[in-house]
């Protein structure tokens, strides 16, 4: 029987494949996965599975808790590594979503690699805001 770290990562992987692909096919091989995993779910927690998957459901979009974590990576003249935004076309620092259970150190590190081709290694963090609390531009 999965695990319940398996049964969120297959979570994880139906609501990604139903966020992006644009293939009615893998929609419905997307809409299976997530069935099965409230299946699955249903199984190890006693509910109905039509009322888990309803739960599952629920979430919209790319499944994260929603934090973005940001790499400042410096060269030896003290410049700072820039990518540019696939959204807008605007430069950033590197970085993005994190998926549940990373750590930031982890996101950090994946997103240069992802986004630049770089191996770096993350020594510190710099900072933490709450955008509820700091001013932030706002959500597109």
């Amino acid at each position: 029987m999965p695990t319940l770290p398996q049964l969120r990562e297959l979570q994880l992987l139906a609501q990604a494949g139903l966020t992006y692909t644009r293939d009615p096919y893998d929609r419905e091989r997307y809409e299976r996965l997530l069935r099965l995993t409230a299946e699955l779910l249903a199984g190890e927690t006693g509910q109905a599975a039509d009322e888990v998957h309803e739960h599952l459901r629920a979430e919209r979009g790319y499944l994260t808790p929603k934090v973005d974590v940001r790499a400042v990576v410096l060269n030896r003249q003290g410049e700072v590594l820039l990518t540019r935004e696939r959204v807008d076309g605007r430069w950033s620092l590197p970085g993005g979503w994190a998926d549940p259970g990373d750590s930031p150190r982890e996101v950090a590190v994946r997103e240069v690699r992802e986004e630049t081709g770089r191996t770096v290694r993350a020594t510190r963090l710099l900072a933490l805001l709450d955008k509820d609390k700091h001013p932030h531009p706002p959500d597109l």
